[in-house]
């Protein structure tokens, strides 16, 4: 409304400006055609009265004839006591405005022959006083819109704002209290009315939804309960078979190795050849057995074991695995090729038995070379620390490097190389514990390459 009544007003201004300067333009013309005798025979009195006559105008404050020389002839002044704006020279033809009130010349002549010109001066008083009858309509319109307004308010208040305002209370006690159970209250069957339907329905499939949540949870909490019982079960059942194996078991490998010893030492001079290889393949074979028991204990204590985070001095303990596995007189064999390596966290114990499990395949698989090479160094790769050792020994063929990491899982003969099939699926063991990934490549007679990564939140 304000911007309509402002725009009226605008309006209102430009066609009042243009009509009041078509009615002085009409009324000069009329005054002026008048005034052609009066000046033509320099009649005084008779331009007074033509000029008198402008009374009629309450708007026409002022009025005045020049001869033909500019010179003032006779004047009209509305108010008699001011007659000092009377301009001293006719100016230019037409009509202005200026500050309050509109001048105006217009030229006296008789066949086209100039006599003189006549002066006008409007006021502003008809604006005016159009504007304020206006102003009066438009605060009463305005005043009239506002009282209507408030009463459609009222009137639509029952049917819209206040379900909406029902519907977000409704919304921010189940914001608050997490209770989807609360429903809104349906005011009609309206747009609002489908509205709070929706709403309703909604809150209907979310309590649905949160039972049939909370069952699940209860069920699920039943299911870890029984599978923890079961697990722990298994474990004692382990523990169990793991004294089972470390008692029961090596104490007949220890009879076996004594009594092979024994007959070695007591008998020896009395068997052939033969016989002598045999206590042999008895004494190593038993030794293999006990190695591997080991292996299995240590892979089973592996699973249950757990992981206690210290820090790690990685290339001194790489440099201290090397002097304990390879034999002084097998050091200068081997070219070795180890990197500045990073510093680790991670459990000691387990982590030096990755390095002996890795080194010591590495100096297994490059005997056979004339000049055996073993490379120890690490890289970054997508926010991990990978550390990797590379040899030039036998390697082995990528089409079988899925099972390098099963247990009792060879890719060559024990009569080639010794070993218990263990090693390496320990190692996976460790590094899956310590959240890492263990792989390899290899090619067959060109070396391989064992990597094992750990986050980098675990270094230090």
């Amino acid at each position: 409304m304000l911007v309509t009544c402002i725009s009226f007003f605008a309006y209102e201004f430009y066609v009042f400006r243009k009509t009041t300067t078509e009615k002085l333009s009409t009324i000069g013309k009329i005054i002026s055609t008048n005034s052609t005798a009066a000046l033509a025979f320099d009649d005084s009195e008779n331009a007074k009265e033509i000029l008198a006559a402008l009374k009629a105008e309450p708007h026409i404050v002022a009025a005045a004839l020049y001869n033909k020389d500019g010179e003032l002839f006779s004047k009209y002044s509305a108010d008699r006591r001011d007659t000092n704006f009377f301009p001293k020279k006719p100016q230019q033809d037409g009509y202005r405005y200026i500050r309050s009130h509109i001048d105006g010349f217009e030229p006296i002549l008789q066949d086209e022959r100039r006599l003189g010109t006549l002066y006008l001066r409007s006021d502003l008083g008809g604006m005016y006083d159009r504007f304020r009858v206006f102003g009066v309509v438009a605060i009463l319109v305005i005043f009239l819109s506002f009282i209507l307004a408030y009463l459609l308010s009222m009137i639509l208040q029952k049917s819209i704002s206040k379900p909406i305002l029902t519907l977000s209370e409704t919304a921010k006690v189940i914001s608050n209290q997490k209770d989807y159970s609360v429903r809104a209250v349906k005011s009609g069957n309206d747009e609002v009315g489908g509205l709070t339907n929706a709403f309703n329905n909604m809150l209907e499939e979310i309590e649905k939804q949160n039972k049939t949540l909370s069952e699940f949870n209860k069920n699920l909490e039943q299911k870890v309960s029984d599978r923890t019982e079961q697990l722990e079960t298994v474990n004692k059942e382990l523990e169990s078979f793991s004294y089972s194996i470390s008692h029961d078991l090596r104490a007949p490998l220890r009879g076996v190795v004594g009594f092979a010893a024994i007959l070695e030492e007591d008998y020896g001079n009395k068997l052939d050849d033969e016989g002598k290889r045999i206590i042999s393949v008895i004494k190593n074979n038993t030794l293999k057995m006990g190695r591997l028991i080991d292996d299995l204990l240590t892979f089973s204590r592996m699973s249950r074991q757990d992981i206690m985070r210290t820090n790690i001095a990685t290339n001194k303990m790489v440099r201290d695995v090397i002097e304990d596995l390879v034999p002084g007189d097998k050091k200068p064999a081997i070219h070795w090729d180890i990197q500045n390596l990073p510093d680790l966290k991670g459990d000691i114990n387990a982590i030096r038995q990755v390095w002996v499990n890795l080194i010591s395949n590495a100096v297994k698989y490059s005997a056979t070379k004339k000049q055996p090479q073993i490379e120890i160094g690490s890289f970054k790769s997508n926010g991990q620390t990978v550390l990797y050792i590379k040899d030039n020994g036998v390697g082995f063929d990528e089409k079988y490097k899925n099972k390098l990491f099963q247990v009792f899982q060879r890719l060559h003969s024990e009569q080639d190389f010794e070993g218990t099939g263990i090693g390496l699926a320990i190692i996976k063991k460790i590094i899956s514990k310590h959240g890492g990934h263990v792989w390899a490549e290899g090619e067959k007679d060109k070396g391989a390459c064992f990597s094992f990564s750990l986050s980098d939140n675990e270094n230090i």
